[in-house]
């Protein structure tokens, strides 16, 4: 096996290969290794690369295997994370100057249980300026590996180009307001962005502590299930992390998808252009006719959720920072700077207001789900959209910004979503079809995705980057 196929194999396969022996993690993380020193000068989709400590963890796992102490589905696996999770040791950047020799003194949670159960960490992934919609000064864009014309998705932009270019089998990304679903629309991919305390925060820095979400980046529904299933649960560090037990992901795999009732806005999915509205509704009909139940609703207007979004984070942004805002304002970059000066006018009576807006759109919102188990709709507004689109400055985010439609009012109402792909990929990448569970509810958008997923072959384009 070359090394493009064996790195564009899912995390559940290369699972298979490394469990039957019939590969070992060293073999397996050497070559991806060598895949990233040949692609990532142009992609950037790494800040750093573990290769020593990468080559020392693919050793141990290789020889926990030999003495039969097999860790489960990502033993031996080679993943990455976001740049902005605490790695002990390792510089961890934010993709900020303000923070690029800082060296953290422990692991954040989501490290620490990838490495529990066997992964292999391969390297720091690169991403916007604090994960908000702009790069540091100092950091270059990632490129779009189905196109570098083409907006490589913000925040965790590093994470979508990796995982779509087989520099990695997975990785973690965060999401505040898309900063998941973003990324993962425009790289082809799957993302998974949890329920809001399902996975713990403690160790990543924050972008607006109410309003983020981390979760897996995958080629594929069933690898997002096992990912999820390491890092979710209760972590005493993180006193927001949830308490309720963590459902068998994996199980939910091949669970189908009879009597399951999914929530249609055809008003809502149409606001998008036709080729990302036509695929969604494709995807919807396919779902039906695999035994799900079609149900028409209406979705709350978001508009004006969107905009009580950038109240909350500009405002929790600036707490975020106080540390080193506005005493080394000059080292950030003039975008992230603009939304810490937008964060610095909003009032207390401003963000009470925007907070009860936040409060009857996710009552609205989790009130269908009396009807229906999922939402359907797109995950991102534009099936690509140019690399220089994004507004330079934070004045973008005053008036509610049209590319959140779709996702900054469920980090409002902090429901789970899976996004993955739902149509060809046609001088770009593919449209991104988004679910919508209930709090929780990751269980169900897992066996709804995996079963559109056997029933279709969209996951498996692959960007042509070698």
């Amino acid at each position: 096996m070359d090394e493009r196929d064996l790195c564009n194999l899912s995390l559940r396969e290369v699972s298979t290969l490394l469990r039957t022996r019939k590969v070992s993690s060293k073999e397996v993380t050497q070559c991806v290794l060598g895949r990233i020193r040949r692609l990532n000068p142009h992609l950037r989709a790494y800040n750093t690369i573990m290769e020593d400590s990468a080559l020392a963890a693919a050793e141990r796992a290789d020889k926990s295997a030999e003495a039969a102490q097999w860790r489960g589905p990502l033993h031996g696996i080679p993943l990455a994370v976001k740049d902005l999770c605490w790695t002990k040791g390792v510089r961890t950047t934010c993709s900020s100057s303000v923070l690029r020799d800082w060296r953290p003194d422990s692991d954040a949670t989501v490290v620490t249980r990838l490495e529990n159960a066997g992964a292999v960490i391969l390297g720091k992934l690169n991403l916007t300026e604090f994960a908000m919609a702009w790069y540091g000064p100092e950091f270059l864009t990632p490129h779009n590996p189905w196109n570098e014309k083409w907006w490589p998705g913000g925040s965790s932009s590093g994470s979508g180009v990796a995982t779509a270019s087989g520099l990695c089998f997975g990785s973690i990304g965060t999401d505040t307001g898309g900063s998941i679903r973003f990324p993962t629309a425009a790289n082809g991919i799957v993302g998974l962005k949890p329920t809001w305390g399902r996975v713990s925060r403690h160790g990543v820095f924050p972008l607006g502590e109410s309003l983020d979400h981390i979760g897996p980046m995958t080629r594929s529904v069933g690898d997002a299930a096992v990912m999820l299933g390491v890092v979710a649960g209760c972590d005493p560090a993180d006193e927001t992390s949830l308490e309720a037990p963590v459902d068998d992901y994996v199980a939910a795999i091949n669970q189908g998808v009879d009597g399951i009732r999914i929530g249609v806005d055809e008003k809502y999915i149409g606001a998008a252009p036709a080729d990302v509205s036509g695929p969604v509704l494709d995807a919807i009909r396919a779902i039906e006719k695999l035994g799900a139940h079609v149900v028409k609703l209406k979705v709350p207007d978001t508009d004006e959720a969107v905009a009580a979004w950038t109240s909350l984070c500009s405002a929790e942004t600036l707490a975020a920072h106080a540390e080193f805002y506005p005493g080394r304002a000059t080292e950030y970059g003039a975008g992230f700077r603009s939304f810490l000066e937008l964060g610095s006018k909003v009032s207390g009576a401003d963000y009470a207001r925007a907070h009860m807006v936040r409060e009857r759109f996710a009552n609205r919102f989790n009130a269908l789900f009396d009807k229906v188990d999922v939402v359907a709709c797109p995950s991102m507004p534009f099936r690509a959209i140019p690399i220089d689109s994004i507004p330079p400055d934070a004045s973008g985010f005053i008036e509610p910004n049209p590319l959140m439609r779709y996702t900054g009012p469920f980090n409002l109402s902090r429901n789970p979503t899976l996004s993955l792909p739902c149509g060809p990929a046609t001088d770009g990448p593919p449209a991104s079809l988004q679910l919508v569970g209930c709090h929780l509810g990751e269980a169900t958008l897992i066996a709804v995705g995996s079963a559109y997923e056997r029933a279709t072959e969209w996951h498996r384009q692959h960007p042509a980057c070698d």
